[in-house]
């Protein structure tokens, strides 16, 4: 939301410094804003409202004869100016044709969000991201891959073209026939149901006497059982983008420190995530500025994402670079992005 406090004048002018600065990177003169802003106003005016911008922590002097740069609150004021007269957007050219190019035939979820995360990262010139999260993951199909031995690849296929893979030791040889057999029957019994139901059926039917089944049908609920025990909550998580940070934004944007932090977690990634899903509440934009970020390790950076919940599933895909990005080029590559992969993995291909 903007602030009240300022004035029409005083927002204008505002803007402009922001804009002028994320274009040239260098301190923005009053004679620069007495051109660019649009106001016709004296330079003596147009000084006067910078002060005043600069005592109320809007912009900042990094030297006494410099101009001015906005300060995170003032980039905060530019974002809401941004968003508050935002019109809906379309998805930036050429971003459903490459992930349609990159993903398989069906679209698996995990196929569109890596090539999401790719497209915005070189878009955006920034450390690009996609994730997902189920709130409710149902089954849509099982499969038993034989792997030699006693070792078993289980496939869980569920709706939203989601697939977890996990390797479980049978502790016994199993032929494909029967892993075949198996996996059939339990996706003929589940299928359609909630992963945590499907588990709570099987336990349930194990406990039952076991006269009731024959060899095969046990089999098929202890390979289940086994499966479904196993398996992690997993939340898909895509991140790239580092090397344009590396070789791409001055020092004076990032310090090495800021971006060894990042690195960090990016190569940890449950930590990212965990913020992450800290800043996401809800669908829509969220955007995240400077000393707003919780990990003091990131205060120097801005992150620009855009969710959308698409039935049973929460999906996000964003951007983080330095404070002085393109904002209103990275909100509607995010914004467009996530449509794209929403209208691929609704269409399937």
């Amino acid at each position: 939301m903007v602030s009240i406090t300022l004035s029409e004048r005083s927002r204008r002018l505002l803007a402009s410094l922001v804009r002028e600065y994320i274009v040239t990177g260098e301190p923005v003169s009053s004679q620069v804003l007495v051109r660019t802003s649009g106001l016709n106003v004296s330079s003596a005016t147009v000084r006067n409202a910078l002060v005043q911008l600069e005592h109320e922590g809007y912009l900042s002097q990094p030297h006494t004869s410099a101009g001015r740069i906005p300060t995170d609150r003032g980039y905060r004021v530019f974002v809401d100016l941004l968003l508050d007269g935002r019109r809906p957007v379309r998805p930036p050219a050429g971003v459903e044709s490459q992930l349609r190019e990159q993903v398989s035939r069906p679209a698996l979820m995990e196929d569109v969000l890596a090539s999401a995360s790719h497209v915005v990262s070189r878009a955006a010139r920034s450390v690009g991201f996609a994730l997902a999260a189920e709130q409710v993951s149902y089954l849509q199909r099982i499969d038993f891959v034989p792997l030699g031995g006693t070792r078993v690849l289980v496939v869980v296929a569920s709706r939203g073209n989601q697939v977890t893979q996990k390797v479980i030791d049978t502790g016994e040889e199993l032929s494909p026939d029967v892993l075949i057999q198996a996996a059939n029957y339990i996706t003929t019994e589940f299928s359609g149901l909630p992963l945590m139901a499907v588990r709570d059926a099987v336990r349930t039917r194990l406990q039952r006497e076991r006269t009731l089944y024959d060899e095969l049908l046990g089999r098929a609920l202890r390979l289940a059982q086994t499966t479904l025990d196993a398996l992690p909550k997993q939340q898909p998580f895509f991140v790239e983008g580092a090397a344009s940070l590396l070789h791409g934004v001055p020092e004076s944007d990032i310090s090495r420190e800021t971006l060894r932090a990042l690195l960090e977690m990016m190569e940890e990634k449950e930590r990212l995530v965990r913020l992450l899903n800290e800043y996401i509440d809800g669908p829509g934009l969220t955007v995240i500025i400077g000393h707003e970020h919780t990990a003091p390790d990131l205060r120097s950076l801005s992150l620009v994402a855009s969710t959308v919940v698409d039935g049973d599933t929460v999906r996000t895909v964003g951007v983080i670079g330095p404070m002085r990005m393109h904002y209103s080029r990275a909100i509607s590559l995010v914004d467009g992005t996530t449509q794209v992969v929403s209208r691929v993995l609704r269409t399937g291909d």
